[in-house]
């Protein structure tokens, strides 16, 4: 599954528009690898994901094409949320 549309499906990011922007400004990594918008996602990797000043780390879990909103969540682990502090 192409990683803008696991962000959307899984709700990490609202809008897939969005999820593109962010990997392309390199805020993405894979495996700590830096994502583009058409990398490619499986269940096990791990995404860390950088939302301004805070750093997200989630584990894949599962892949779904579509989810309802309370079902969105199981399709990741959250590892770790940490903020950046200012340098």
């Amino acid at each position: 599954m192409r990683l803008d549309k696991f962000l959307k499906v899984s709700r990490l990011i609202k809008r897939r528009p969005l999820a593109k922007e962010m990997a392309d400004k390199g805020r993405i990594h894979i495996n700590g690898q830096q994502a583009k918008a058409s990398s490619s996602v499986k269940a096990g990797d791990k995404l860390i994901i950088r939302f301004g000043q805070k750093l997200v780390t989630v584990k894949v879990e599962e892949l779904k094409d579509s989810t309802k909103k309370e079902d969105a969540a199981g399709m990741y682990t959250l590892i770790k949320e940490e903020r950046l502090e200012d340098s």
